[in-house]
């Protein structure tokens, strides 16, 4: 079962630079595609190109990867090709102010439309007054009025005839009209008259009584002349208002013909323009008119007749593409703005203020998911959107019902755009799970992928990923030695040295810190030097906590040892993440045997620092002790397994083949070679089974050995599985290929422990049994010790509790 050490082409998988055929990557074109994403791809054409309700897609996948990229590049594309969308404006609603109209124009009508109408206040702003100050409309007005007095005059001049005839005199008073009896001419007092004869005075209150009948149907009429005056004047205004409206409303109509809702508002707006002429004229007194009205920037109101443009295509080529980096839900459907005015909050159709989907309605949306979601309201605002197909403005606190004023509720506009969700694949997951919306709305999925094979045609489209940035950020030309370490590097990042990684990100990124190394070379051209340079000292800057961790090793605060045996101590290995580094640490694990139940102590569930996939491998290793070594007797064993010095939670199954190790070192009595480490899960079985974290690990454990001296028995144990995984650095593997340092891939934990002790470990023959001299023979033989044992001792137990039950006066019930 003799396992040899792995050789230097097993630690890392070189990209020969001789493969490729040019010498800098200025001589390579440039990419045009996206790499190793044809699922996506295909997913974002089929999304973007059916038309049909619900059909928005979800695109999802690691970050850095290029979504946005590949997203905002290929809408464009598609976009460009597709028509304008139309404006639409909002205009005020001359019967229900409150409910302001929208209307819907040609792209680039709606600037046009908008500059109309400022100049067709202008010009009323002007004109109206001008026509109303002329002598011409003043004359008139002089006529209606002097019409209207002299109908009066003359009214009361045929009364006061009449009453001379019958000598009353007809004349005016501070309180109205009076009549008084004459003689010879002179009014006649009261005194005088009252010396009349009785006949003289009735006949002068008879002749007065019917005068005053006759004054009192003028008096009446009065009130009908003035009103037939007054509609005189307001037929002269209207005509006077007509005449400077009428031409400008048709010149307009006559642009707009072809959208009658333009047409219908236009008349309205003239009626309104006639209704309201008082508004374009100054107030007699110079007054500024009424508080709490709009004023400001238009004292005689004259914004009513403005144009709020929402969406403005008039640059417009093709589909829009927005996106939305704020996803609020204010700033995806629009809100009403308001003005502060006499202490007063006001608002009209001109405050209105459109959001990302008007900005979009017509082509396409993309929003982060996660922003989306992290904003009050702003997914339901959207679902709402996109399931009624229109974009309804409305705030959030009328939504919430948190209160009650009277708002503007403007008219809906219609919704037509294709939304792109981008976000990671676990929120995508957990909307399936808890909106049900979510699948009627998003029935497209674009799923990115992490990384692609490494094979030949990718190295190539690698190469020109790389000649692509260093002409988009002006980068200098790398050679193809450094084409061939960012390979290298981009397998490093997958762990898979049959893998690339698309993370494009993290590979620009080296890209651009090696053009600077570069620099500060005074190279013009980057080399593999310049990449490996810009490598390390990503690690270094982030590398703190590493090197504490190692310090603190070789001053023996943290325990490891490298050297020696020990019985049921093992080096484990573990991977920590601090921000976007990973780094291996060796833990020491030691195992502690004695005549038990059977039970496996995971001192690290018990005291809850490990977690379930931990708990569930130690649980494995204690089924495999059972069905290995105790089919025909009972596994009389109790086990303590602990992480030394782990102050923090310890999770995942990679230590479960070194706690086994450690088990069956404690239970033969066989030590274990503390100048190895181990990694790696194990089945029921006893087969190892892959690990993640397999190149950090292995050069965690092999800094300890290099700070206290390689001695070439030092070594790492890794499982067979994970040999395709390894990319390690480059002291290491130079290491291993001079036999200072050794790594050996095991396929179970037989050979493991082999490894570990030196002592073989046994085949079991036809009766069950392993040879006495083997690991395996000795831990059978201790745990069958143990439950023979474990047997004696509960028999004696037994006769003892019998012989004290037997004795008078003593029963075992009493206490």
């Amino acid at each position: 079962m003799s396992v040899e050490p792995l050789t230097a082409a097993h630690l890392f998988h070189r990209c020969d630079p001789a493969q490729f055929d040019f010498q800098t990557t200025a001589e390579l074109e440039e990419l045009t595609e996206v790499i190793g994403q044809h699922r996506a791809i295909e997913a974002v054409r089929f999304g973007v190109g059916i038309r049909r309700e619900g059909y928005n897609l979800y695109v999802m996948g690691p970050p850095g990867v290029g979504k946005h990229t590949l997203i905002g590049e290929y809408l464009k594309e598609r976009a460009k090709d597709q028509p304008a969308p139309p404006d639409w404006v909002y205009v005020n609603n001359f019967e229900h102010p409150d409910k302001p109209q929208a209307l819907r124009l040609a792209a680039g009508q709606g600037q046009r439309l908008r500059q109309d109408m400022e100049h067709f206040i202008e010009e009323l702003a002007g004109s109206i007054p001008a026509a109303f100050e002329s002598d011409e409309y003043r004359n008139h007005i002089q006529n209606i009025e002097d019409e209207l007095k002299e109908r009066q005059e003359k009214g009361f001049a045929e009364l006061s005839e009449e009453a001379g005839k019958h000598s009353i005199k007809l004349f005016r008073t501070p309180s109205g009209f009076a009549f008084a009896p004459m003689r010879d001419g002179e009014v006649v007092g009261p005194e005088e008259f009252a010396k009349w004869s009785q006949e003289q005075q009735t006949r002068t209150e008879q002749v007065v009584s019917v005068l005053q009948e006759r004054l009192q149907r003028i008096l009446q009429q009065i009130p009908a002349w003035r009103r037939e005056t007054r509609e005189r004047v307001k037929a002269l205004n209207k005509e006077v208002t007509m005449s400077v409206v009428g031409h400008l409303i048709d010149e307009l109509k006559a642009s707009y013909a072809e959208l009658p809702p333009v047409v219908a508002w236009l008349d309205a707006l003239r009626q309104d323009v006639v209704d309201n002429v008082k508004d374009f004229l100054k107030p007699e007194d110079g007054s500024e008119g009424i508080p709490g009205q709009q004023q400001e920037s238009d004292p005689r109101g004259l914004h009513r007749y403005k144009v709020n443009v929402m969406v403005d295509n008039s640059k417009t080529k093709g589909a829009p593409v927005t996106y939305l980096d704020n996803p609020t839900y204010l700033n995806l459907v629009g809100r009403a703005e308001h003005v502060a005015q006499y202490g007063a909050l006001l608002t009209d159709f001109t405050l209105l203020k459109p959001g990302s989907l008007h900005a979009a309605s017509g082509g396409y949306l993309v929003v982060d998911a996660h922003k989306l979601l992290t904003h009050v309201y702003a997914w339901e605002g959207l679902k709402r959107a996109l399931y009624a197909n229109e974009i309804r403005i409305e705030s959030l606190e009328k939504l919430l019902s948190l209160v009650s004023t009277v708002s503007l509720e403007p008219e809906a506009i219609p919704l037509n755009v294709k939304v792109v969700l981008v976000g990671d694949r676990m929120l995508y997951y957990l909307l399936h799970a808890y909106d049900p919306d979510f699948a009627e709305l998003f029935k497209v999925t674009a799923d990115f992928e992490g990384e692609i094979d490494r094979t030949e045609a990718n190295n190539q489209l690698y190469a020109r990923f790389v000649a692509t940035l260093t002409k988009k950020d002006k980068l200098r030309p790398f050679e193809r030695g450094a084409v061939a370490r960012i390979i290298e590097h981009g397998a490093r990042l997958v762990e898979d040295s049959e893998k690339l990684s698309t993370h494009m990100r993290s590979i620009a990124d080296v890209l651009r810190e090696a053009d600077y190394w570069a620099g500060e070379a005074q190279r013009d051209i980057v080399c593999a030097e310049d990449v490996q340079r810009a490598i390390d000292h990503q690690i270094f800057r982030v590398s703190r906590v590493r090197e504490r961790i190692q310090e603190e090793i070789r001053r023996n605060t943290i325990y490891i040892d490298t050297s020696g045996e020990r019985v049921g101590q093992i080096n484990g290995l573990s991977v920590l993440s601090v921000g976007n580094f990973a780094f291996g640490q060796p833990s020491r694990i030691t195992a502690t045997v004695h005549i038990g139940e059977g039970h496996v102590i995971d001192i690290e569930r018990e005291v809850e620092l490990g977690g379930p996939i931990h708990s569930k491998g130690v649980l494995i290793l204690s089924s495999f002790m059972a069905s290995r070594y105790a089919q025909n007797h009972p596994l009389s064993l109790s086990a303590g397994l602990v992480f030394e010095q782990s102050y923090g939670g310890v999770d995942g199954d990679s230590a479960s083949l070194a706690e086994l190790c450690a088990l069956l070192s404690a239970l033969s009595g066989e030590p274990i070679r503390q100048s190895f480490a181990m990694t790696g899960s194990v089945n029921q079985h006893g087969q190892v089974q892959p690990i993640g974290g397999v190149n950090e690990k292995v050069e965690g454990f092999f800094d300890v050995c290099v700070a206290r001296g390689l001695t070439g028995d030092q070594g790492v144990l890794i499982p067979a599985s994970n040999v395709k995984h390894l990319m390690l650095r480059h002291d290491v593997v130079q290491a291993c290929a001079e036999g200072r340092f050794r790594l050996f891939a095991v396929e179970t934990v037989d050979q493991a422990i082999e490894l570990l002790t030196g002592t073989s470990a046994g085949t079991e023959d036809a009766d069950g049994h392993y040879p006495e001299d083997s690991i395996n023979g000795r831990v059978q033989a201790r745990l069958t010790e143990m439950s023979l044992i474990r047997q004696t001792f509960a028999e004696q137990a037994k006769e003892k509790l019998k012989g004290e039950d037997d004795e008078p006066g003593i029963k075992l019930n009493e206490p």
